[in-house]
């Protein structure tokens, strides 16, 4: 006779199934995460507003460090299209992975030992191993050897520039100007100070793609077409 005990119905369904022990598991996972935050909303003066607020200026120190930085345009060198005391975004990442600035870009660049110790936005006219020869005998830029028509963005009224030049820009440096040349101070006014008035890359701090204050001015930046007949330059790098 086969006396070993056999499980009845009842021993069977007393015993946890898998999915119970699993929500179990879970179940106090979350409660220990739970407990943690309780824990740290009493630590914290203020509870857990005061936690949330932590949280979210940490994220925008990041963001602002990282990713996004809030300019204001503190001159009228940009106009007409940046206006004094507009409000822009500066997009950090643009240039972090391989990228560089291309002619047309408008970027934001710490102008130490340069241009002055504070940050400038100017428009990039030139990059590296390129020649920008003013003027043509229309008065236009050229770069490499194309003239650019800028009349899309440069001032009305403004003439591509009133002071001659005829330089190659150096690899790793930017040539710049501002789109209301006769009252931007750039690449034009620093051509005899130390570096030729190029603004090494290094020192760009990114690229401007927004205008988000006034909101009567809220507009996407694009870089305009002025640009896309350049041919490279010669020995250029890329």
């Amino acid at each position: 006779m086969d006396t070993e005990a056999q499980p009845t119905e009842r021993d069977r369904s007393s015993r946890p199934s898998d999915s119970e022990e699993i929500s179990d598991a879970e179940g106090q996972e979350g409660r220990s995460r739970f407990a943690l935050v309780s824990r740290i909303t009493e630590w914290v003066p203020g509870g857990r507003i005061s936690l949330i607020l932590l949280v979210f200026l940490v994220f925008l120190l990041l963001l602002n460090t990282f990713v996004l930085r809030p300019f204001e345009i503190p001159s009228g060198s940009m106009e007409s299209g940046l206006r004094i005391g507009d409000r822009v975004i500066v997009n950090k990442l643009a240039y972090r992975f391989g990228a560089e600035p291309r002619r047309g870009d408008v970027v934001v660049f710490d102008g130490t030992g340069y241009f002055g110790d504070a940050d400038y936005v100017k428009r990039v006219v030139g990059v590296g191993a390129d020649r920008v020869v003013c003027c043509d005998k229309e008065g236009r830029i050229q770069v490499n050897g194309r003239s650019v028509d800028e009349s899309t963005y440069l001032y009305p009224g403004d003439s591509p520039s009133t002071v001659p030049f005829d330089v190659v820009v150096p690899d790793g440096t930017l040539f710049v100007l501002g789109d209301h040349r006769s009252e931007s101070s750039d690449s034009r006014d620093h051509l005899g100070s130390p570096g030729g008035g190029m603004i090494p890359l290094d020192y760009v701090i990114g690229r401007v793609d927004w205008i988000v204050w006034p909101t009567a001015h809220w507009t996407r930046l694009d870089r305009p077409d002025a640009y896309a007949r350049v041919p490279a330059a010669e020995g250029a790098h890329g």
